[in-house]
């Protein structure tokens, strides 16, 4: 296959995968549905970010640069467009962020002809991933996302230690970027913080997850709530934990938000995850919880064990056994897709409601962390149908 025949191919196949219709499945579960395609693979990626095609200079039509993946997106309807901002892994490990634009939310996904370029502060980024959009009453949209930084006091020689942190920027139009000073707190490393979209008493609020340690929370962890009065200098002077980690449940080793919360008339929707221990390793699944309207710091629902997880071809790839979601968007109708990576590597959707989300928090079990009360609720039930 000469040049001209292999960049033709290129493109035909690309332009296939961009414009392909993307179909629910058949079957539910009646909380969500799932479509069949992922929405956003490393293939998604424009040619022009991966190919010199320039035949002069790139003979042979390699890619130069290389995708890894393309996962863990935050999400907005702007413009009256689906927008996401995934996060993009390239071959070297290094990731970025990226917008992605769809005309209904679940198929023909296209990136913007650039990636993010993210302003630094006084101390670069090694590494940045999984930004939160947050469209705040301020006015501004924020994107609150993970900044990654080798230990300064990390023993010689070591090329593992990290430290972890939020980085805040933001924009009015998704393409110039505002970068404001890392959130600062005082209770170790952050990663999973989401900005609350509106005041709490004049105050600009934090969904936070503490740790110890880069990868291990050791004595912190949990969902934590916090203040701050100045969005451009963030300062948590005091976190709450408001959904903590628990022996034997799906957030047994770890916990934190998802994408920022959905206001509707009975509270606040929030979609976390979870993390527990299994013998092939770490399984991260997502839950709910829905909190006060006149205090998203207080839990009301709390509906027991995953609300999804991995399944499937889900359940493989770069980090497998994985589902992680930093973005949703919600319609003027109710209408919500919710988007959530699988395995570290893709990005899939799954389509529900405002009001499926209300009836499943409201009416599903809590955990009553003891296999006794599990049965007892089953029991319950088969009770209920009975009559």
């Amino acid at each position: 296959m000469n040049y001209d025949q292999r960049l033709s191919l290129l493109k035909s196949t690309h332009n296939e995968l961009l414009t392909r219709k993307n179909t629910p499945e058949e079957v539910s579960n009646g909380i969500y549905t799932r479509y069949k395609y992922p929405v956003l693979t490393a293939a998604h990626t424009p040619l022009e970010w991966r190919y010199d095609l320039n035949k002069d200079t790139n003979p042979y039509l390699m890619e130069r640069i290389m995708i890894n993946a393309t996962f863990n997106a935050g999400a907005i309807k702007f413009n009256n467009k689906y927008l996401v901002v995934a996060r993009v892994e390239g071959a070297d490990r290094k990731s970025f962020f990226a917008v992605a634009e769809s005309p209904n939310g679940v198929d023909n996904f296209k990136f913007w002809e650039y990636p993010i370029i993210m302003p630094q502060t006084s101390e670069p980024d090694i590494n940045v991933y999984d930004m939160r959009l947050t469209a705040h009453e301020d006015g501004w949209i924020y994107g609150v996302f993970c900044t990654e930084r080798k230990d300064p006091n990390a023993p010689s020689g070591d090329t593992i230690m990290a430290v972890a942190n939020a980085g805040i920027a933001r924009t009015k139009d998704l393409v110039t970027w505002e970068r404001l000073d890392d959130l600062r707190s005082y209770s170790g490393q952050q990663r999973n913080v989401v900005l609350h979209p509106e005041f709490i008493d004049g105050k600009y609020a934090f969904y936070t997850r503490p740790q110890d340690g880069f990868i291990d929370v050791g004595g912190g962890g949990g969902i934590g709530f916090g203040l701050c009065n100045d969005i451009c200098h963030a300062e948590i002077k005091e976190e709450t934990i408001i959904d903590n980690k628990i022996y034997h449940t799906i957030k047994e080793v770890k916990n934190g938000m998802g994408p920022q919360p959905i206001k509707t008339t009975e509270g606040w929707l929030c979609l976390a995850h979870g993390v527990r221990n299994t013998a092939a390793g770490l399984r991260y699944v997502l839950y709910m919880f829905m909190t006060a309207l006149d205090n998203p710091a207080k839990v009301i629902y709390a509906p027991g064990g995953y609300f999804l997880a991995p399944k499937c071809s889900e359940r493989i790839g770069d980090v497998s056994n994985v589902v992680f979601s930093n973005g949703w968007i919600k319609d003027d109708d109710g209408r919500l897709l919710i988007y959530y990576a699988a395995s570290d590597t893709r990005l899939h959707v799954a389509e529900t409601s405002v009001n499926q989300l209300i009836d499943y928090c409201k009416n599903t079990p809590a955990d009553n962390f003891r296999s006794e009360l599990s049965v007892n609720n089953i029991v319950d039930l088969i009770n209920r149908n009975k009559k």
